[in-house]
């Protein structure tokens, strides 16, 4: 039962890398779009292509994979079963369809957070609970705190660093042909859509793995593994990673999400492309430096963030170098509630879902 489980776990996570592509293809190819450098088709062949390139740059570049370490360790490990993560999972799926049927860019880090979480509490029935004598929670705070306080950082990082980047743009190009000067910045927002879709597949790939990592490693602690009941908590991820049947996880992550990206997420296009802000090619290209950034700096530092939010941050960022009556605030209040309540709802379902799957397993 625990390797069928098991299985359907690892086919469910990469339904839902799947559907992180195709739900935050937006992300990287909005601007792109909207400015007509490139066709829709061709946008999200890019956006695919840089993240799954994203791959080789975390395996053989950075030479490990923070943010699915953090991923798989935000709930403490007693706390984990392989029926916690498959109705995580579960209900992070159900939260991606809906916001995206309702064309809402919401994230899809902070709805498998949210459902990985909701599920252990409701199997632990507390906050915390006793585990040898001692008391433990089971939430690894130390984990999810900053990566529930980016959910308003790293927009606000990406909008600070896009106005800036826009106004020194602006500066240093205030004498050039105007027509010149588009054409370059066509060109230019080609390098700034990649670097920007290498953060996305970098960052939102890893999410998936570590779930996987967090059930493989339960199941092999279950069978008794003894490389795996020997090793310290915090090595096990890393063993996971190492371990030469599993070599394949990474690699098929990070296919996945380049596939989805590929089927693209139009809805949601039309509202980061349009709604927020009318975005010229100039801004296009300050828009995705900033978020790119802003990525990188947070893979750096192994904190799981919403590309949904960094990026929708850097589009407001550029929007109010014109003005603040550029950005349709209306459209952004939506978008932060939407922010808001990811994580609650997605905990949510998932313990409902943990409770049902308990009647039946």
């Amino acid at each position: 039962m625990d390797l069928t489980l098991l299985i359907i776990i690892i086919v469910l996570a990469l339904i839902f890398d799947y559907i992180n592509g195709f739900h935050d293809a937006a992300n990287s190819i909005a601007t792109i779009v909207a400015t007509k450098v490139l066709t829709p088709f061709q946008a999200v062949l890019w956006a695919a292509m840089f993240n799954f390139a994203a791959y080789f740059i975390s395996k053989f570049w950075i030479g490990e994979f923070k943010i699915g370490n953090t991923i798989a360790k935000s709930v403490d490990e007693h706390f984990i079963t392989l029926e916690v993560i498959l109705a995580g999972l579960v209900a992070a799926i159900i939260w991606n369809l809906a916001t995206w049927k309702l064309g809402i860019p919401s994230s899809s880090s902070h709805t498998l957070l949210g459902g990985f979480m909701g599920a252990a509490l409701a199997h632990a029935g507390a906050l915390s609970d006793m585990v040898d004598g001692k008391e433990i929670d089971v939430i690894n705070y130390a984990k999810v705190v900053p990566t529930f306080l980016f959910i308003f950082c790293a927009p606000l990082v990406g909008m600070i660093m896009a106005y800036f980047i826009t106004v020194l743009i602006l500066n240093v190009c205030r004498k050039a042909n105007p027509n010149r000067a588009e054409k370059w910045f066509k060109k230019l927002q080609l390098v700034s859509s990649a670097l920007f879709s290498l953060g996305h597949g970098g960052n939102d790939a890893q999410k998936v793995m570590g779930i996987i990592g967090a059930a493989v490693i339960c199941y092999k602690l279950d069978m008794g593994d003894a490389a795996f009941v020997a090793a310290d908590s915090s090595e096990r991820f890393k063993l996971f990673v190492n371990d030469g049947f599993w070599w394949w996880v990474p690699l098929a992550s990070f296919v996945v999400i380049g596939l989805g990206t590929l089927s693209g997420g139009w809805k949601i296009v039309k509202t980061m492309g349009s709604k927020i802000t009318k975005v010229t090619p100039l801004e296009g290209v300050a828009a995705e430096t900033a978020g790119a950034a802003t990525l990188y700096l947070t893979e750096h530092l192994g904190i799981p963030v919403s590309t949904t939010h960094t990026i929708t941050g850097s589009i407001i960022g550029v929007g109010i170098t014109k003005r603040i009556s550029a950005v349709r605030w209306g459209v952004t209040i939506n978008l932060l509630w939407a922010w808001i309540l990811t994580i609650p709802v997605s905990a949510v379902i998932a313990g409902i879902f943990y409770y049902i799957l308990k009647i039946f397993i």
